[in-house]
């Protein structure tokens, strides 16, 4: 019976796991919104993995190391992949020039060769993801709280540009979805913020009283609020939010 409800836990883990398999796949083959639904998935599973290891009492070592692979997974090389196609459509789409030519009218082969270097940019998040993971299990101080951007929180943001692309009709956001320089610098302060020293709350709860947990009950009460007023598009907004209130509060 003990080692049943101790591997509970890594059950939740690997399908956080294949979740984020499946949606490596999906964002492959270019089916962005299929991609960004089972990322979902999986973060849903990431968050309740943890939850079920304190609700029973069966952290270890074990499911801390499977937790950080199967987030490298979801959390790292589907973003990657998703940001790597959404950059290549944007450069695809536009009309950029070089040296006074029409990137559309260059040869083949190094039309190929520009969009696919640009495109590679958005694969940076899959390494930053990588080793923000791999600090995150060596490093003793993130225990009730975060150092730095979590992955799951930078998928999200990443995951909810081909929702709001799909789903909504906002023509700033659309395009802003549609700019390169935009997405590359999404990019970068994503691969900046997931490995900055920066200290954030976690939504972790050791008690469930106001007065212990205000930070985070404000935050969860205007998540709620934005994502009912602005549906997907609140998703980036929540995780800037995030991050100033955790700067305002210094992560505590």
């Amino acid at each position: 019976m003990m080692t049943i409800k101790k591997q509970i836990p890594n059950l939740l883990t690997l399908l956080n796991l294949l979740s984020g398999t499946i949606a490596v796949f999906f964002a492959v083959k270019e089916q962005l919104v299929v991609a960004a639904m089972f990322v979902f998935f999986g973060i849903f599973f990431d968050f309740f993995d943890g939850f079920a290891a304190r609700l029973l009492n069966v952290q270890g070592e074990l499911g801390k190391q499977l937790d950080s692979l199967a987030d490298v997974v979801t959390s790292g090389v589907v973003p990657g992949v998703v940001m790597f196609q959404l950059i290549l459509a944007s450069v695809s789409n536009n009309e950029w020039t070089i040296k006074g030519q029409e990137l559309n009218n260059l040869p083949l082969k190094e039309y190929l060769s520009i969009i696919y270097l640009v495109a590679g940019i958005g694969l940076l998040i899959t390494l930053a993801s990588a080793y923000r993971l791999a600090k995150f299990n060596i490093d003793e101080r993130q225990t009730s709280s975060f150092i730095g951007l979590p992955t799951p929180a930078a998928a999200l943001v990443v995951l909810s540009l081909p929702l709001i692309q799909q789903f909504t009709s906002n023509e700033l956001a659309l395009q802003l979805i549609n700019n390169t320089w935009f997405l590359v610098l999404l990019t970068s302060l994503l691969c900046y913020f997931m490995n900055a020293e920066i200290p954030l709350f976690s939504l972790k709860f050791k008690d469930y009283s106001f007065k212990n947990n205000k930070v985070k009950y404000i935050f969860m009460l205007c998540t709620l609020v934005m994502v009912i007023l602005l549906q997907y598009i609140a998703i980036p907004l929540v995780i800037v939010l995030y991050v100033l209130i955790s700067l305002f509060t210094k992560g505590k």
